[in-house]
């Protein structure tokens, strides 16, 4: 599964140009259409592989790359705006690119389902290793500036001698948002397994293809998403209990 910028200044530095150009005539940032989100990364891409492949229209290669040329632009897209480099994104990218070479190399199809279930197992992983290190990544995915008000948070913590103790919760929620990458990477692995089966370069490869990315979200995404919201709600739980503060007053809204 890209976030929005929640910064601007008055005087721009080429960098945060980038986040202006994102911004709405208001003035505030423009939030990420979940509608455009869905049809470059899903409804369109799928429609071209599963009806687009045949001899009498696109042909299989051309299918194949005009399907993901729609995918591999929102990321770019992404990077664009923001002149941040997005980790979402950038993995996205990279796995556009990694199924364009299987498909266009005509690769065993298994090395699909490898690829599927290798990008948030490795983000999980990351996200454990990470929690020895002064920067875990639940700090990226959870607990930031964009979403909570970390200074006063931290303020309370310090006040009332809970910062160890939400340390604990920090390293608890770490489990949890790796648990929501390892079950995405194992839903990958039997999506793919189970749906992509026919040689990478036919027009039966092109359309099962299709098929795995429309049942990506509601097979995978969706249970994915449940876990990270457990997650979310768990840290803020604790971050009321130990802050004594409430939800309305730490949320950066």
């Amino acid at each position: 599964m890209s976030d929005t910028d929640n910064r601007a200044k008055a005087d721009l530095t080429s960098d945060e140009a980038g986040q202006h150009n994102a911004q709405s005539s208001t003035g505030k940032p423009k939030r990420e259409s979940f509608l455009l989100n869905l049809l470059l990364n899903i409804v369109i891409p799928t429609l071209i592989l599963m009806k687009l492949s045949g001899d009498e229209h696109l042909g299989t290669r051309l299918a194949l790359v005009v399907a993901l040329v729609f995918p591999l632009a929102y990321g770019l897209r992404d990077f664009y705006l923001t002149r941040k480099i997005n980790l979402f994104s950038a993995l996205g990218v990279i796995s556009v690119l990694l199924t364009g070479s299987i498909g266009l190399l005509a690769l065993d199809p298994q090395y699909i389902a490898i690829k599927e279930a290798a990008i948030p197992g490795i983000i999980g992983l990351a996200t454990l290793f990470s929690i020895k290190t002064p920067y875990p990544l639940v700090k990226t995915f959870l607990y930031n500036d964009k979403v909570l008000k970390v200074d006063m948070i931290a303020a309370q913590l310090q006040r009332y001698n809970t910062a160890s103790e939400f340390e604990l919760a920090l390293r608890n929620a770490s489990y949890m948002v790796a648990g929501s990458f390892f079950l995405s990477s194992a839903l990958n692995y039997f999506l793919a397994k189970w749906l992509v089966v026919s040689p990478a370069g036919t027009a039966e490869f092109n359309a099962e293809l299709g098929k795995m990315t429309a049942l990506s979200f509601p097979v995978i995404a969706l249970p994915a998403t449940c876990v990270m919201m457990a997650a979310l709600i768990y840290l803020f739980r604790r971050i009321k209990q130990l802050t004594r503060l409430e939800l309305e007053e730490i949320l950066n809204t």
